[in-house]
């Protein structure tokens, strides 16, 4: 088997993560609630909504999108119904938002499991993760991921095209050994594509407004989309196995006439 360079998002990729935010978010429902009483849960949530992907859009994946949002939502709504500001809830919203920057992180299913098995299979493990520098470290650490990505961790602001560009130039990849896994479609799965390496989405549950886009572009090589981590270790060797150096580089050329199973059709 040859060896391949396969690349990771972190967040709903191999820990949990939404699950986190989804928590924080409903407690800021609450809040708004008791404080708007005549506003619809579902109008409060869609303003939070607008202004985290603003905010997201121009500063990146900092640890302060979240409390920003909801600060920014609640002087909207003080706004809309003539209601005066209150220093003790403008607080505990801030309070609340970056709540979620402490919580402790766990692994989704079999992730040290997929991450031992590749490792034995002798391929290069690296890590593409979103977020800010210190935030990002504090979970690669406690869940002790430097065993398998060693210095190979890429943390990005704005993890985009041009953010997996960088990687890629940097670590002279050869497209046709190189895969991105990730949940998410804007920061991993149209990068990678853009690359022309090859991809395999896991779709996470109650995934995150701001990662679900329609994907124009057409893939070079292998698009799988699985449902478990445990799933991309036989995933990639099935599809090395059957199309061998050759077949890959074929592939990417876009010489190969592939049509690519399991691709979303969103």
């Amino acid at each position: 088997m040859q060896k391949q360079n396969i690349i990771f998002n972190l967040d709903d990729t191999l820990i949990e993560c939404n699950k986190y935010f989804h928590l924080v978010n409903e407690q800021y429902a609450a809040l708004m609630k008791e404080w708007f009483p005549g506003i619809p849960s579902d109008t409060v949530k869609a303003k939070q909504v607008e202004y985290d992907l603003a905010v997201v859009d121009k500063n990146g994946l900092t640890v302060d999108h979240v409390p920003q949002s909801f600060m920014s939502a609640y002087g909207y709504f003080c706004k809309e119904t003539r209601r005066n500001p209150r220093e003790e809830e403008v607080n505990r919203l801030e309070k609340l938002g970056y709540s979620v920057f402490t919580m402790p992180v766990e692994p989704l299913p079999h992730m040290y499991e997929t991450l031992e098995e590749l490792k034995k299979a002798g391929h290069e493990l690296y890590l593409h993760t979103g977020g800010e520098e210190k935030n990002q470290w504090r979970k690669i650490s406690q869940l002790q991921l430097a065993a398998y990505f060693d210095n190979r961790v890429f943390i990005s602001k704005h993890k985009d095209v041009e953010a997996l560009a960088k990687i890629m130039d940097k670590m002279d990849f050869d497209p046709t050994i190189t895969w991105m896994v990730g949940n998410s479609l804007r920061t991993d799965i149209i990068p990678g594509l853009e690359q022309g390496i090859h991809v395999i989405y896991i779709p996470a549950p109650n995934e995150w407004h701001y990662n679900v886009v329609d994907i124009t572009v057409k893939p070079k090589g292998a698009f799988l989309t699985l449902s478990s981590l445990n799933q991309v270790p036989e995933a990639i060797h099935g599809y090395v196995g059957e199309h061998g150096p050759t077949g890959l580089r074929a592939a990417i050329s876009g010489d190969a006439g592939e049509t690519w199973p399991g691709a979303p059709t969103t």
